[in-house]
């Protein structure tokens, strides 16, 4: 048996595998874990038309039944808003839950490793995990960072939330070999914010540009991921000075109160699972979950254009030319 005998893919997304053409992986940990049901299973809804809308196909991740599952149904879909008895799978969990058939979301990690698996080069997601505050005594680092390190995966961001130390995390991406890349920025972004004070690598001018990199990292045969770094929309950015402030209220009234800083993840939005380790979703803003909605939705239209770039290289292809034309919120390449 070897890793095939675990991947269960749709027969759309196995097509398009077979054929090269543009697919975005999507993670699942965003709709169990992030967001109220019913609000996620829409969400979910409209990030998959959203890959759609330029003709990519999106793969959810998850493990259901003892499978890796590339593509979920409508059901699948359900199962995972509704949250009910759904784990999150890191690297650690994958083979646990595969062989309790435990149902889990997939975090960055395991939704990069699944991708690579099924020959799948580009992620869309809303922040990646990373060293978290603290970290020089309590070693509190997300694996998401291991798996940038070696596995073959360009993923597309609002960068990393701004309850970690963001400058460790770019340091950490940058000893093992990470580029990080600012799409038409300088800054690196804070999931909320559009600059967290910290710069990128690499300000990068447009899709074309971010898939050669891929495609001549990975022809060289330096493996790992890439970071792309796509801040949220201006409108929906708040403060960086503002956010960090509540938080650092918030992890003081967690010590008060004896929580341990280790696994200082925010609570999820409407959603019970966790609620009793950090208190910090009372010092989220009030529109968070749009906001949440909007780094997502963002990453996702980036991602689809990075996917069909990808896919013309894939097909042996030596040079990509295109026209984007705006309509409305859908791109036409």
């Amino acid at each position: 048996m070897n890793y095939k005998d675990y991947l269960s893919i749709t027969p759309e997304i196995e097509e398009a595998i077979r054929e090269n053409k543009p697919i975005v992986a999507l993670e699942s940990t965003i709709l169990s874990h992030g967001m109220p049901y019913p609000e996620n299973i829409e969400f979910a809804h409209k990030v998959e038309e959203i890959v759609r809308g330029e003709g990519a196909i999106p793969a959810t991740m998850a493990i259901i039944d003892g499978k890796l599952k590339v593509g979920l149904s409508s059901d699948e879909l359900e199962l995972m808003c509704k949250g009910k008895n759904i784990a999150k799978a890191s690297r650690r969990d994958v083979a646990v839950y595969l062989v309790n058939k435990q149902t889990a979301a997939t975090t960055v990690a395991t939704t990069m490793l699944i991708a690579d698996l099924a020959g799948i080069r580009v992620f869309a997601t809303g922040g990646i995990g990373g060293v978290h505050r603290g970290a020089q005594e309590t070693m509190d680092i997300s694996a998401d960072l291991q798996e940038f390190a070696h596995t073959n995966v360009c993923v597309v961001s609002a960068g990393c939330k701004s309850i970690l130390d963001i400058g460790l995390t770019l340091e950490y991406l940058e000893t093992y070999g990470v580029p990080v890349l600012g799409f038409k920025t300088d800054d690196f972004p804070a999931f909320y914010c559009e600059s967290s004070g910290f710069g990128v690598d690499y300000n990068v001018r447009d899709e074309e540009e971010v898939a050669k990199i891929m495609k001549t990292k990975w022809d060289l045969g330096l493996n790992g991921g890439v970071l792309v770094g796509n801040p949220i929309p201006h409108e929906y950015s708040m403060d960086h000075a503002y956010i960090d402030k509540a938080i650092d209220k918030a992890l003081e009234n967690g010590e008060r109160k004896g929580h341990p800083r280790q696994g200082n993840d925010p609570v999820p939005a409407g959603n019970d699972q966790g609620s009793d380790r950090w208190f910090l979703a009372g010092f989220q803003p009030a529109a968070g979950l749009q906001q949440r909605q909007s780094c997502f939705q963002n990453c996702g239209c980036l991602s689809r254009r990075i996917s069909h770039i990808t896919a013309w290289f894939l097909q042996g292809n030596h040079a990509f030319s295109f026209l984007l034309f705006a309509k409305g919120n859908q791109y036409i390449i």
